[in-house]
């Protein structure tokens, strides 16, 4: 006698499809989560990467050009006066106000 296998058949068509249904369901949730991340941190004003990166090379090109001014200050000081540094004038205050 030959089993019917219109059954087995609809089963497997229905799990494969409940397979996909799952498959599909699981990338709706990962598109919808990596959306609302990528809102909240638009909220939360953080810094893109490429911004911070350009920002700490204009501070290290910033104090390799203070160090190399700082120097030739040094330098210049050392030729005008032996190396004494002018103190600061005190600044001046003002009877009353502040």
């Amino acid at each position: 006698m030959q089993t019917d296998n219109r059954v087995l058949d609809q089963f497997a068509r229905f799990f494969t499809d409940a397979a996909g249904a799952a498959k599909s369901f699981k990338a709706e949730i990962e598109t919808m989560m990596k959306s609302r991340m990528e809102r909240m941190i638009a909220d939360l004003d953080f810094v893109p990467r490429e911004e911070f990166d350009a920002v700490k090379a204009m501070a290290a090109k910033a104090r390799a050009e203070n160090e190399k001014l700082a120097a030739r200050l040094a330098e210049l000081e050392s030729k005008l006066g032996g190396g004494a540094k002018a103190k600061p004038a005190a600044p001046k205050r003002s009877k009353g106000k502040l």
